[in-house]
């Protein structure tokens, strides 16, 4: 291959020749066949500029899981069976998706290098969140904690609550430590690895609708627990909000 790197020809021909064949053809539909196929380095910036605004609202759903595994894998919350509709979550949003060319460099930059999300990121989120019309508005904001990061989600959320002029409340406290939910191999084990991982330090009484913020979901799991657990604390409903959807086709 490196010989063609420094042959003009047709690769289709260079191939034929290389492989033996005795009349090698050149394809004809290549650019070193037909430079007139070659693209153009000029672009339109008006198209350009609306494809870049396209990709960075590009919003993801974040569907509510209605049903605990199956053989009852959390004994310490007690949780089986169908999820009952006073524990679910909301439908929630996902600003965009894993790396994708909108919002997902920056993401991966500021979790992985910079340890703290930019301003760009809460203000497209709020944007997003302004762009919805919520038949009982979200009165609060809450995060999920991480003590492998402990500072990079709550400090996100509290720039989106102080933008959005919420308060924010991090009644959300984790007890024990578990494993990463990306190395858990299936459904099973991700529900069971959250299992007595969180503790809702709030006084039981009714509360008004919430946030609830992570930079990124997978499974599920995580926001399905700590929503559970927040509606058990009295939350009327729990909207997730996450920086990145890693995949589009959870279940």
């Amino acid at each position: 291959m490196q010989a063609y790197m420094n042959h003009k020809g047709c690769l289709m021909a260079f191939l034929e020749k290389a492989l033996d064949d005795p009349d090698p053809t050149a394809c004809g539909k290549c650019v070193n066949c037909n430079p007139s196929l070659l693209l153009s380095d000029k672009f339109d910036a008006d198209l350009a500029n609306q494809a870049a605004i396209y990709l960075k609202r590009s919003y993801q759903r974040i569907l509510p899981r209605k049903k605990w595994p199956f053989y009852n894998p959390m004994p310490i919350y007690g949780f089986s069976g169908n999820i009952k509709p006073d524990l679910q979550a909301e439908e929630g949003q996902a600003l965009c998706l894993w790396r994708d060319a909108g919002w997902g460099e920056l993401v991966r930059k500021g979790k992985y290098d910079d340890d703290s999300y930019g301003d760009e990121l809460v203000n497209a989120c709020v944007e997003m969140i302004e762009q919805n019309d919520y038949d009982n508005p979200p009165k609060w904001v809450t995060c999920i904690p991480s003590k492998r990061h402990p500072t990079l989600v709550p400090d996100f959320a509290k720039r989106v609550a102080k933008a959005l002029e919420l308060p924010f409340i991090p009644c959300i406290e984790k007890v024990s430590e578990n494993h990463q939910q990306k190395k858990m191999e299936n459904s099973f084990q991700q529900a069971q690895n959250l299992d007595g991982v969180f503790q809702i330090n709030l006084e039981s009484k009714p509360y008004a609708p919430c946030f609830l913020v992570d930079d990124m979901v997978d499974s599920k799991w995580t926001l399905t627990v700590a929503s559970a657990l927040l509606r058990q604390a009295g939350c009327e409903a729990v909207y997730p909000l996450t920086l990145v959807l890693n995949s589009p086709r959870m279940d």
